[in-house]
């Protein structure tokens, strides 16, 4: 975003991301929704030069610490990453048992009239809050992260939480393979 004070300038430097929904709605509350970004981040990592060190997945937000291989490049990943789940959350929403289907359609329907930024639904939020990571303690980020499900407590324990890489760092398999700092 212009004026984003959080910017890419490095298309191919470590970033701390942050990817937020809109008006912050508890939407990755269902395993649905939350398999669409683990199979997408995982196809990224395969076909869009994604170098994942750290994730987690919370109700509202994904928080993860990487950055694009040449010839990719980081803007071009979110803006595909968020298009396309974009589509496929909606399509989700639409297509499943979904008790807050009407309210969440109206929102995120509402927020693509708003802001005149996606044809029918607006999902994500434009920010990606991206600190580069030059200079930064990656271990404090990633601690960060991966205490994000105890500070909303979900869990007790960083390694507990299945939808992080929490777990690889500990040892334990994680859902998406990761390149450990």
């Amino acid at each position: 975003m212009s004026g984003d004070r959080y910017c890419i300038t490095d298309q191919h430097q470590t970033y701390f991301i942050t990817c937020t929904i809109v008006d912050w709605i508890d939407l990755f509350t269902r395993p649905i929704y939350q398999e669409i970004i683990v199979d997408s981040l995982k196809y990224c990592i395969g076909h869009k030069g994604l170098v994942l060190n750290g994730w987690v997945l919370m109700s509202n937000h994904l928080h993860f610490a990487g950055r694009c291989e040449e010839p990719h490049y980081m803007s071009n990943f979110l803006r595909d990453f968020k298009k396309f789940t974009s589509k496929k959350l909606a399509s989700a929403i639409i297509d499943t048992p979904e008790s807050r289907r009407e309210w969440l359609l109206d929102k995120f329907r509402f927020e693509a009239k708003r802001t005149r930024r996606a044809d029918n639904y607006k999902i994500w939020r434009d920010d990606n809050h991206a600190i580069d990571m030059t200079g930064i303690d990656s271990l404090e980020t990633l601690n960060y992260m991966h205490n994000n499900p105890i500070r909303a407590g979900i869990v007790e324990k960083p390694e507990d939480y299945l939808l992080s890489s929490a777990r690889d760092y500990s040892s334990l398999k994680g859902l998406i393979p990761i390149q450990k700092i």
